[in-house]
């Protein structure tokens, strides 16, 4: 998908060149994340927390104007110092920069805090950078500018502490934190205020891969549920036709249950045994060879039997609707038989 989706913003020339280089440099399976919310919600400490358990790379504002050296990062610094508005287009820039770096490539990156606005989202999806999961914390107003006015900051680890819910208990780290900018609580409704203006529209672009967590949690439960989520993979909407087969010992409820499912997804139901019996009733060339063995109680060989049902499962309401299958295979043989024969689960 990673690779079709690169293709398509691309456009390369040389399309199957393009598609190898892909393979050998791309991780399909490194984490690309959006970690979002706003002002005081926790975005730092999530995406720190993540960073560790995925191995991925962390992206910031402070990442990229103070510990990264790309082509903008002098530009963007300036502007900073001065005390102006970044451009959306620079940030953009700067992003799509760094993501191009191999660690990102390779391990994965968790962004925090981008994209802010709609024109940045846009921008980031015209440079080929699209999120797999995006994390949206959330919290009433009132409890994020009381975490805002406590907020402090280790400069050495850039691990965030508050001095009422989360102090440390190394005296050391407590002696180098600091409080950062801007946290007068009329600075932090200006932000707020902000962040609930452009938030709507960057929910719309991503609603199909974001999750909001309410982070007036204990930390432990929000970093939880984080994890749950960046872990799991999305549902694809590309068609797909159930292929099921129901295991188990005699009176497990594998006929039951293949009966409710059938009946819930409109598909074919198949049992085994009840397919044989329809079969030997029948004048067909198989239904010779099964019925002495139907008629005189004994097995079926197992030929036959994979035969029959590959037959049976290649007609055309279970090659549209899908189908469940329950009485067969019994064991490692059969299951190999109906593998051989292009029978296959999924």
């Amino acid at each position: 998908q990673n690779m079709l989706e690169e293709l398509l913003i691309h456009k390369p020339d040389d399309p199957i060149q393009f598609m190898i280089d892909h393979l050998k440099h791309y991780s399909d399976d490194a984490p690309r994340i959006c970690v979002l919310g706003p002002p005081a919600s926790g975005k730092t400490t999530v995406a720190m927390w993540l960073c560790k358990r995925l191995d991925a790379i962390r992206i910031s504002q402070e990442t990229l104007l103070f510990k990264e050296i790309l082509a903008l990062t002098k530009e963007a610094k300036a502007r900073k110092e001065r005390k102006e508005k970044i451009p959306n287009a620079l940030w953009a820039n700067l992003i799509r920069e760094r993501l191009s770096n191999v660690d990102c490539i390779k391990q994965g990156w968790i962004l925090e805090g981008f994209p802010e606005n709609q024109e940045q989202a846009w921008m980031l999806q015209s440079s080929g950078i699209l999120p797999r999961h995006v994390v949206v914390l959330y919290a009433p107003d009132t409890v994020l500018i009381e975490r805002c006015t406590g907020k402090r900051v280790d400069p050495v680890t850039e691990e965030v502490y508050h001095t009422t819910f989360n102090w440390p208990s190394d005296p050391l780290v407590q002696q180098r934190l600091v409080a950062p900018e801007d946290l007068s609580e009329q600075e932090m409704s200006k932000k707020l205020l902000e962040y609930q203006r452009n938030f709507p529209e960057v929910f719309r672009i991503y609603q199909k891969v974001l999750k909001s967590i309410d982070a007036n949690q204990p930390s432990v439960d929000v970093l939880s549920q984080v994890l749950t989520y960046v872990q799991s993979q999305h549902r694809s909407a590309a068609p797909f036709t159930p292929r099921i087969l129901f295991c188990g010992p005699p009176g497990s409820g594998k006929s039951l249950q293949a009966a409710l499912i059938a009946e819930k997804y409109s598909l074919v139901k198949i049992c085994c045994g009840q397919l044989l019996k329809e079969t030997a009733a029948e004048e067909t060339k198989l239904g010779k060879l099964v019925k002495p063995y139907v008629d005189n109680g004994s097995p079926v060989p197992d030929d036959l039997v994979t035969r029959l049902l590959a037959e049976r499962l290649r007609a055309l309401d279970c090659m549209t609707s899908g189908w469940v299958l329950h009485g067969f295979p019994r064991d490692k043989e059969q299951g190999e038989e109906l593998q051989k024969s292009h029978v296959i689960p999924n």
